[in-house]
Parts: C-alpha cells; structure tokens; sequence
C-alpha cells in the first residue's frame, strides 16, 4: 500500500517551517529531498569506509571499491541496460549531455554535420551543442512544437532530417511543460535512417520505469539529485558499441592504461570517460536512493505523482487568469502525456512576484525561464511559475498552493 504519510516521515525536512508556515515543497523539478536512508548510508561511508576507490590494494579500498560497482551495478538494473559497461558516472545529465557532445562531435561530425534537437530543451540539449558549433562547425537544428507544448506530429519528424543529421538528441520529459516525448517513436524514425539517439532523462527517470534496451536509445542520461539521490553524481548510459568508438571526455587518473612521453593507451569501458577520483560515496548513496524508490515502487510512485498533477491542474483551473502551459491542460489530463510539472501564470502578474509572495506563505515553486529560453520565446512569455511533485507530496499541499494562489491574486 501507497501510504504518503509514512513516507513523508523518511523526510525530516519536510516537518520544518518557512516564515512560521509549514513547508509546501513543489520544486521537485529542481532537486528532489533526501530520505533518511540515504543520508546515513553516505554518512556511514565517510565514517567507515572512506578510501579512493580501485587500485587499492588495502582493506578500506577495496571495500570502498566494491560499494562503488554495487552502485553502478545498481543503475544497469534500474535502467536495464545489458551490461556495466555501459554504465558512465558524471557529475549529472549537464556533464553526461557534454560528455556525449565533446566526443561525439570530435569523432562522429565534421563541419556542416548536423544535430536534430526540440525547440522546447533544457539548456544543457542546447548550449552543449552550440559550443561545438563554434568549435567545429557543425550545425544545430530543431524541431518545433505545438501551440499546447507538443512535438509536431512524429511522422514528420523524418522531414527534418536530412544527409547531414548524424544525431538526434531529445529530451524524454519537458522540465517546463512536463510533456512526455513519444521517444520510442522517435528513436524508431531515426534508427531506420541510420541516426544514434540521446535521450535526456532528467525529469523522467526520477517519476517512471525506464528500459533504456525497449527504448532503443544509443545514449541516455540522467542526474541523482532529482531522484531523492545526492547532488554532483549523474549518469550516462551509452550502448557498447558507441562507447567503444567515442574517444575519451578527459584526461588523467582512473582513465588511463599505460602513460609514456610517446602515447597514453586507455581503459576499458566505462572507466575511460570516468577520469580522476570518483564521488564513490555520491554513487552509493545514488544507490540507497534507487533502493529506496523501488520500495515503495516505482508504479505506486507514477501513479501517485499523476494523481496529484491531474488535481492540481482541476484545481487552478478555476483561478481567474490562469494559464497553465504544456499539454492536456483539462481535467482528462492523459497520463501519456503529461508528468508531475505544472507551470503557469496567473493574469498579468510577473511569476517572479507570484513566486515570491507564495513563498512568504511557505510554498516553495520555482520561477524564471527554468533554463529554456528558447522555449519561453516560442511561448511569448519571459517565464512562468512551476510546481512539481515528488512522491512526497500531497493534495493538502496541492491546496495550499491553490488557496495561496487565490491570495496572491487578491492582492493584485
């Protein structure tokens, strides 16, 4: 049984006050709370079992050694991918989405290449691409999107590629919009012209099931830190055989065979593109967290957070000037198409305001253009006020932000 009370207690944080009001916590797109289990299982380590992880021939490394690949067997399990090789840590999706663009780009594309991306991405699908644009010439496109935040129909998709794409790189999951990309689709269309896929799995991993070998993706990457996790540890799965050919992101330790004056020869995989000392307590408290979310389950936790997005969005509905952007903005919001974001405006009031004053009654959203810019210029709006759910949350507080909503415009 799904019992969000009993879970909440996991989360000390959310028993706190904000300006003498109880803490609301929407801002779960941003980061994601802590549950206790994963704080004590990075506070352990550190306590009894800090050593730099591989080469060590004492105890501690190698004990420390062998919680880091338990890790990282942990993430080919919960993503499915066939093999821990294909299991890269990063500092987040930012790192693996430059990872995959630095390497690919020297490797793959030459000036002219292009990369297919969607109008509505996080900066980190954009700017990594732009920088090697300016390095190397190529060239970044984009797909554009509907009026209520979808992708234009997928069967067109084939029509903006052209000879020169050598590579499609999409997110799964809008951060602004919460739409979900029909990416099996996607992945299926370029596949058939010989193009590899990126998926950036930021917002999705922490909120549903993912098989990344259904999928069909060549690369998909996503961060901890959203997914109840600690900051600063991330991950990229790349197939095997696109790995292999990609040369390294960076050098120094960890990363290398043999170092003469002449040539330094590589690891094998993943631990070429894993240079210097790794966060091997991020990873293991990464995998607390994976542990934690597959107890309460990862159905239990989709099909709550849908809940909560569906009678939210009733809810503000009935607020005068309400705009909400994305997909299925009805109350027979489809749970195919949307996940736990909602962003919005009311009437004529900056959402920097709203933001603000909704957090003097202890209601935390984000503001601002949410790092996608080009999305807001497609929108007409300069940013938007976002609520986003966790497992953690609950109708209650759907009902605080609605009754602070109602507020807010009162005094406007």
């Amino acid at each position: 049984m799904f019992d969000v009370q009993k879970i909440r207690e996991d989360f000390p944080i959310l028993s706190r006050e904000v300006y003498g009001k109880p803490l609301v916590y929407l801002d779960n797109a941003a980061t994601t709370q802590k549950p206790l289990c994963v704080l004590d299982a990075m506070r352990d380590e550190y306590l009894n079992v800090n050593a730099n992880v591989h080469r060590g021939v004492h105890y501690l490394s190698q004990q420390a050694t062998d919680l880091h690949e338990a890790a990282r067997e942990k993430v080919r399990s919960f993503i499915n991918a066939r093999k821990i090789e294909e299991i890269v840590f990063t500092r987040g999706t930012t790192e693996a989405i430059n990872l995959v663009a630095a390497s690919f780009c020297e490797s793959q594309m030459k000036a002219g290449d292009e990369v297919l991306v969607t109008e509505m991405e996080h900066h980190s699908n954009i700017v990594s691409w732009q920088l090697q644009a300016q390095r190397r010439g190529i060239v970044v496109k984009h797909l554009p999107i509907t009026d209520d935040g979808r992708l234009v129909c997928c069967d067109s998709i084939a029509t903006y590629i052209t000879e020169r794409t050598r590579l499609v790189s999409v997110a799964h999951v809008s951060n602004v919009l919460g739409t979900i990309n029909p990416v099996p689709d996607i992945i299926k269309i370029a596949h058939q012209h010989g193009i590899p896929v990126l998926v950036d799995g930021a917002q999705s991993a922490p909120h549903m099931a993912i098989d990344v070998q259904a999928m069909d993706c060549d690369f998909f990457a996503f961060s901890g830190h959203k997914m109840y996790g600690p900051t600063g540890i991330g991950v990229l799965y790349g197939k095997e055989e696109w790995l292999e050919k990609l040369p390294p992101y960076q050098g120094g330790g960890e990363m290398i065979d043999k170092v003469t004056w002449e040539k330094t020869t590589f690891e094998r995989l993943p631990f070429k593109f894993e240079a210097g000392t790794p966060d091997y307590v991020a990873t293991h408290g990464l995998a607390t967290a994976i542990d934690y979310m597959n107890s309460v389950g990862l159905d239990n936790i989709k099909n709550h957070e849908e809940e909560l997005t569906r009678y939210c969005m009733e809810q503000l509905q009935a607020i005068d000037g309400m705009h909400i952007y994305g997909p299925t903005t009805t109350p027979a919001a489809s749970p195919a198409d949307k996940d736990a974001v909602v962003s919005f405006n009311v009437g004529a009031i900056h959402h920097l305001d709203m933001g603000t004053l909704l957090d003097r009654l202890g209601i935390a959203v984000r503001t601002g253009h949410h790092c996608a810019q080009p999305l807001m210029d497609r929108l007409g709006i300069s940013g938007t006020v976002r609520a986003s759910f966790a497992m953690y949350n609950t109708k209650e507080e759907v009902d605080a932000l609605v009754a602070g909503i109602r507020r807010v415009s009162q005094m406007f």
